[in-house]
């Protein structure tokens, strides 16, 4: 290998690396050929950091008999109800790609739906754009849109929750 060519790799990997930033992806793998018996693997990922939340609930401490029941309507806000995950949620319509939402066909025009609307199956929902091609995504049934969970303009990933359709 020349320092001409470790150097042009080099600067490969630093640009996919600002591409992985700028387009808040997570991971990118790309296989580049420079002839017959000589090529590049380069996969370049990000680390994702998990983040796990545990409720502990201890034995109260022995109290006179007034005071749970003063306490009962104070603890029912403090556990709150376990957070769903919009992607298990029945009717929720996920991302087939990756790529760019748009909840408008242009900017400045309505958007195809918003909470509340009436949509029918195959009805377009929003636009994810990915590679330069405008991918239309349609309704998966009829329902009521409930959530709109994707920010127009924003990054999706494969699989992501995009609405939520009851």
């Amino acid at each position: 290998m020349t320092k001409k060519t470790r150097d042009t790799d080099v600067a490969f990997i630093q640009a996919l690396a600002e591409l992985l930033n700028d387009n808040e992806l997570t991971e990118i793998e790309v296989m580049r050929e420079y002839g017959t018996d000589d090529s590049l693997n380069v996969r370049v990922s990000k680390a994702q950091s998990v983040v796990q939340t545990a409720q502990v609930q201890s034995a109260p401490a022995a109290a006179p008999a007034p005071a749970p029941a003063a306490a009962a309507p104070a603890a029912a806000p403090a556990a709150p109800a376990p957070v769903e995950d919009p992607a298990s949620h029945p009717g929720a319509v996920l991302s087939p790609m990756v790529g760019t939402v748009y909840l408008a066909a242009e900017p400045g025009a309505d958007p195809f739906v918003s909470v509340g609307t009436q949509v029918s199956e195959g009805q377009t929902l929003l636009i994810v754009e990915a590679m330069k091609t405008m991918n239309h995504i349609p309704a998966p049934k009829a329902g009521t849109v409930k959530r709109i969970l994707a920010e127009d303009g924003g990054a999706v990933e494969f699989g992501s929750p995009l609405m939520i359709i009851e």
